[in-house]
């Protein structure tokens, strides 16, 4: 089961730090995930986290403001958020699977071995 937390109202420029716990399974046997999904529209990878925790990729819209880290002892995944823009406003999901590959290349999260039900971010201007 994957839960997450942290999401909110910020202005723009502003951040924000999205945690998603995780229970049930063994954490490290799992590689981690961030999507998004923008208000009516799809979803997109935000960023991919292998279960080590020692590699990790951004998508080009939030590559060197975001950052994906992982807490193995505590079973938690975490997203930091700088200098958001209104155009990251989204509900934000956090996803796992066995195989990091099928992380890179899905924009949705539905399709992978779990996935939460999101916290919604707003970034007003």
């Amino acid at each position: 089961q994957l839960v997450e937390s942290g999401g909110g109202l910020v202005q723009a420029g502003g951040s924000l730090r999205l945690s998603c716990a995780a229970s049930g399974s063994t954490f490290t046997d799992y590689n981690m995930g961030w999507f998004r999904q923008f208000p009516g529209q799809g979803s997109e990878r935000v960023a991919a986290i292998t279960w080590t925790g020692g590699s990790a990729l951004y998508s080009d819209s939030v590559k060197g403001r975001f950052t994906i880290s992982r807490d193995n002892a505590n079973n938690t995944l975490y997203l930091q958020m700088n200098n958001l823009k209104p155009e990251d406003t989204a509900v934000y999901t956090c996803a796992a699977d066995r195989v990091y590959g099928r992380i890179l290349i899905t924009t949705t999260p539905n399709s992978l071995n779990a996935w939460g039900q999101g916290t919604l971010v707003t970034v007003s201007s």
